[in-house]
């Protein structure tokens, strides 16, 4: 099973039967995930420690709500996480555009744009699947699951140049997969 499946797994059985030792694996995880997630958002280390306890308290309460098939754990965490920080923002005294780098408006995405952007994730997909076993569970811990290469050399039990080698490797594969993908979509 992979990380991110494990991950899942773990919100299922606390939302079916509060299960304390997955709740626990959960907060392991992700505490330090969103703190640091809020911390880059412009919180304070108080703050984020606190909001990020909120997220996991919210979590436990509402894990029976959490459907893997619409999205992953993290997902559906660090979306509860932003959704506390802009709530808590805007019941103190910053206010949210004082924090959040990023409001400036945005252009709607063009049709066009969708669909290159759709295309690119089909092909990064298609691409995953070329991969050995080991590169494509050290990518995925890599890029989806946000995971240090030291997180993924205790993980897995595998020397933290051997997590090196499989990313590096993976992405060069990926990388020709997907550039072939194009060259053939001409």
């Amino acid at each position: 099973m992979s990380p991110s499946r494990a991950l899942d797994e773990l919100v299922v059985r606390v939302g079916e039967s509060r299960d304390r030792q997955a709740f626990a694996g959960l907060f392991d995880h992700y505490a330090p995930r969103i703190k640091a997630l809020l911390m880059r958002g412009g919180a304070s280390a108080s703050a984020a420690e606190e909001l990020a306890q909120e997220t996991l308290l919210t979590v436990w309460r509402k894990a029976h709500l959490f459907d893997p098939a619409r999205a992953s754990a993290a997902a559906w965490i660090f979306t509860i996480a932003r959704n506390l920080r802009i709530d808590h923002f805007r019941r103190g005294s910053v206010t949210l555009h004082e924090l959040d780098f990023h409001l400036e408006a945005e252009e709607p995405a063009q049709p066009d744009a969708i669909l290159s952007g759709a295309q690119d994730a089909q092909r990064v997909r298609a691409a995953m699947l070329s991969l050995n076993a080991d590169q494509a569970a050290a990518i995925e811990m890599a890029f989806f699951q946000e995971q240090t290469h030291a997180e993924i050399s205790r993980t897995l039990g595998v020397p933290l140049g051997t997590v090196k080698a499989r990313i590096r490797f993976g992405m060069m594969k990926l990388r020709a997969c997907i550039e072939r993908d194009r060259g053939d979509a001409s």
